[in-house]
């Protein structure tokens, strides 16, 4: 289990690799120590091109792999799986299931609470 560092809520509309660029500035910002060790940022399909892969070799010298999807039919896929199973846990609490909240801060402020319990019980279990 992974470690949560930056969650992003924003408007169904806003464009993904701005929004996981501007991300990455933050955590950039927020945690230099932990982003010098990154090489590769595993993303889906919906993250490729040269001008996002660019734009992570500038920030963080590392690689961009695009995970794609080699058949039509269900398969997982390595390093995927693990972004969908994080969904899956959010998805059990009450408040993530559906979109409540009025600002995008509560709704970050939520899934930061969320997911500080699910990694305590974790620990502690």
């Amino acid at each position: 289990m992974g470690l949560l560092l930056k969650v992003i809520v924003a408007e169904a509309n806003g464009g993904e690799r701005v929004l996981a660029a501007y991300a990455l500035m933050e955590l950039q910002q927020d945690y230099p120590e932990v982003l010098e060790k990154v090489e590769v940022l595993w993303v889906d399909a919906g993250y490729g091109g040269d001008k996002f892969a660019l734009v992570v070799w500038l920030m963080l010298q590392a690689k961009v792999e695009v995970m794609k999807r080699l058949t039509e039919q269900f398969e997982i896929l390595p390093k995927r799986w693990v972004v969908e199973r994080t969904f899956g846990w959010l998805n059990w609490f009450r408040r993530l299931s559906k979109d409540y909240e009025k600002l995008p801060e509560m709704s970050e402020a939520a899934i930061y609470a969320t997911m500080t319990r699910i990694m305590l019980r974790r620990l502690t279990a």
